[in-house]
């Protein structure tokens, strides 16, 4: 059956990847701590002889002379590997090193010891929870290479919690996996996807939901190698699984149709890119009306009692940052191959500019709203049908409403 066949692409190895290029959030301590020879010989003394050497903490390699004078905990072969680390990730989660890498309190009671555990393991959750939307945001912002530290740090945190061995890492492996893609190092991708299909077959009770994200890891891997054919196996497969976890008509199944449409269109196949653009467009079209209809009746509820309503809280979770992302980005290939290329269609045209015209409205940005949403309406008007000129224009009265209310 589809779905339980997984090419291996290799042994599980673990990779270690160390450059990325330098783009500085804020500026890295100009401080650095050396050991001095005398320090070093002190350190040695102290140290039982079995004892290893502190490592550097991007590469893991080498020797770590230098450390970050904030923390004090982290260490690196060289300057350069300093700036890279603090660049990713080190900025965002120094402070927050110190409770969980460094000394911890003397318990007396076994109350306190449980409560100590749980509070630790509380802010072992939060450095993972940083660093992977951390790293995915430097992904989703074309900087595979930035990203490769902060994925680094998540797993290393993950595998300290969950295991080495664990479910829980498959995502982080896969996310890894996409970043040595992107930077066009695939045979350190090849060894994150290995880790993480080795997982999944070490899983019996594995979900569909992460069997799917493996294939697409493995399809999207395989188009940047060339191999199409196995791309689109894999992608078929993506599609399979995520049909059976959350149904036909869910929007976790855009993702595989997409990847597979951008393989069909490189191939020339356009009436089968065309078809799956399609089926994009609308899985993502349909989802949004919904999530729109839904953040209607939120308006409403807080209209007539308290603005934090479980309404509300319930769509937060629902329209996430990263399902925005997904979205914008999808709908935004979507209409590049539509307006610019020889899949033109004014009607997928306009249903796309509408839907992303909702994901921007849903997040908050009007102004690019508004300049969607008249796009789609001008193009809706010259359809010979306009059945959707009613809900685009719902859809600006909306926009209009709530920028009136902000200016």
């Amino acid at each position: 059956m589809a779905g339980t066949e997984i090419t291996r692409v290799g042994r599980p190895v673990s990779g270690r990847v160390v450059a990325v290029t330098e783009r500085q959030r804020r500026p890295c301590p100009s401080e650095v701590t050396e050991l001095s020879p005398g320090n070093r010989g002190r350190a040695r003394g102290s140290v039982p002889a079995m004892a290893a050497a502190p490592r550097c903490e991007l590469c893991r390699a080498r020797a770590a002379p230098l450390r970050c004078p904030g923390c004090r905990l982290t260490r690196y072969c060289d300057v350069s590997h300093q700036r890279t680390d603090w660049i990713s990730i080190h900025s965002h989660i120094c402070h927050l090193l110190i409770p969980v890498l460094g000394p911890q309190p003397c318990f007396h009671s076994e109350k306190d010891r449980k409560h100590g555990k749980e509070q630790l393991l509380r802010r072992q959750e939060s450095l993972i929870a940083v660093a992977l939307s951390t790293a995915q945001g430097f992904v989703w912002s074309g900087q595979p290479l930035e990203a490769i530290p902060a994925a680094l740090q998540a797993l290393r945190f993950s595998s300290r919690v969950f295991g080495s061995g664990s479910s829980q890492l498959v995502p982080i492996y896969l996310l890894l996996a996409e970043a040595s893609t992107g930077a066009g190092r695939l045979r350190q991708a090849a060894k994150y996807l290995s880790q993480a299909q080795w997982i999944v077959l070490q899983t019996p009770d594995c979900s569909a939901a992460l069997q799917s994200k493996l294939h697409r890891g493995l399809g999207l891997f395989s188009a940047a190698e060339g191999n199409l054919d196995q791309a689109l196996y894999h992608l078929a497969n993506d599609v399979y699984l995520a049909t059976a976890e959350f149904g036909l008509n869910s929007i976790e199944v855009s993702a595989g149709y997409f990847h597979m449409a951008n393989i069909f269109f490189h191939q020339n196949k356009m009436d089968a890119a065309n078809s799956l653009y399609t089926e994009v467009s609308s899985l993502w079209h349909d989802w949004l009306l919904s999530s729109l209809h839904r953040h209607q009746q939120v308006l409403q509820a807080q209209a007539e009692a308290s603005p934090f309503s479980e309404e509300e809280e319930v769509m937060e979770d629902r329209m996430t940052e990263g399902r925005r992302e997904e979205g914008t980005r999808m709908l935004r290939a979507v209409l590049k191959v539509r307006e610019q290329g020889p899949l033109q269609h004014p009607g997928e045209t306009a249903r796309a500019l509408h839907a992303l015209a909702m994901i921007h409205y849903l997040g908050l940005d009007l102004a690019k709203a508004q300049e969607v949403g008249m796009k789609a309406f001008d193009l809706a008007k010259q359809l010979p049908q306009q059945d959707s000129l009613e809900t685009i224009g719902h859809l600006l009265e909306l926009i209009n409403a709530q920028l009136s209310h902000t200016t």
